[in-house]
């Protein structure tokens, strides 16, 4: 049988490589490839975020935080107290330009977080957990971190559910964005990546799913731009 930690951890040693070769084009073809929309998807993250913050005093993680925008709005707009983590380092440096030391920025892996289990008030991970070598094993170890009643959110890329948006959408995401990222970033790898990787990942309902078997309650999704991405929560319970 195959060793599981050696397959998991050659996954990330792939992914975190990729990433490091794009980081520095990251941010300009996220927004240049969304037309800006990949904004207010974060924009609403937050607006989630706070609606669940139940104190001042709260603490937030960002889970595989890459450049640090999403832990950015979230520190803009919620008032908590939020920290980054991700396990790619030239990744990392981005954020800590943006960041000005307000946000803790910590090297770490999704499927081990450096952190004691029941730590945080919300856990966000934002197009982040589809890249991990285990979908089950990640929402295992955002649960673990979480507080007893605490939230965990998730924005991902999904599955359109709008019929005319679809075919458009399936053709952009699978032609015409692995085209211009390759060209701009120089990584054609990390921009054919993308599609596959997200037509493997679970759809919505799927995911609900798994988030359910995973221990959390209160779960559901909410799809934004007619389901291209979806915001799913949960709760652990108390």
């Amino acid at each position: 049988m195959p060793d599981n930690t050696n397959a998991a951890n050659e996954h990330a040693g792939r992914v975190r490589e990729m990433f490091s070769g794009i980081a520095k084009r990251y941010d300009f073809l996220n927004h240049l490839l969304s037309g800006n929309i990949d904004r207010r998807w974060r924009r609403i993250v937050a607006t989630r975020v706070a609606e669940k913050l139940g104190s001042s005093s709260a603490t937030v993680l960002d889970v595989a935080c890459g450049t640090g925008d999403l832990a950015v709005v979230l520190f803009e707009n919620t008032g908590a107290r939020v920290i980054g983590t991700d396990f790619c380092r030239p990744m990392l440096e981005i954020a800590a330009g943006k960041t000005a030391k307000r946000i803790p920025l910590i090297e770490g892996d999704a499927l081990q977080l450096p952190f004691r289990e029941g730590s945080f008030d919300v856990v966000t991970i934002a197009f982040g957990l589809r890249n991990l070598a285990s979908v089950e094993g990640g929402l295992a170890e955002l649960r673990r971190v979480l507080k007893p009643g605490g939230w965990v959110i998730v924005l991902e890329f999904s599955k359109p559910t709008n019929a005319m948006l679809r075919p458009i959408f399936g053709v952009y995401f699978t032609k015409v964005l692995p085209l211009m990222g390759g060209l701009i970033s120089g990584s054609p790898t990390a921009y054919s990546y993308l599609p596959v990787s997200v037509q493997k990942f679970p759809d919505q309902r799927q995911l609900s799913l798994l988030m359910q078997r995973a221990g959390f309650d209160h779960v559901g999704f909410e799809n934004l731009t007619g389901g291209v991405a979806a915001l799913h929560m949960g709760r652990r319970p108390q």
